[in-house]
């Protein structure tokens, strides 16, 4: 058995090259922080009933996003540095793709429904 043919500079310098691409402990507190803040508001307005309810929902639906992208943001890693191109390339084929999926199911039993005779 031979010596294991790593480069000298250690078989992880390709994951050590873009600085902490896989994140830090403080990248996962502030994700963690802002999780919980963004999951811990949409709570509050709906139990405080501080506002009307036309804007409470559109409001939770932005907080929803805003949550969506801090998880990609901090957890996922989803950048748009130079490297991580190809992951954003990836994760927006895969959204059309099931955007597409769940639309055209939709659209199917929509009209399934509005074509279907009386009972």
């Amino acid at each position: 058995m031979g010596a294991s043919r790593q480069p000298a500079h250690g078989p992880d310098h390709a994951a050590h090259a873009h600085g902490n691409a896989h994140g830090d402990a403080l990248g996962y507190m502030r994700g963690l922080l802002w999780s919980l803040v963004l999951t811990i508001l949409p709570f509050m307005l709906v139990m405080g009933g501080w506002l009307p309810r036309a804007v409470t929902i559109p409001l939770i639906l932005a907080i929803g996003v805003a949550q969506m992208a801090v998880h990609l943001v901090y957890f996922l890693h989803l950048r748009s540095e130079p490297g991580e191109r190809w992951n954003v390339v990836a994760f927006v084929f895969t959204a059309i793709v099931v955007g597409i999926l769940v639309v055209g199911s939709l659209w199917i039993m929509h009209n399934m429904d509005s074509n279907m005779m009386g009972m």
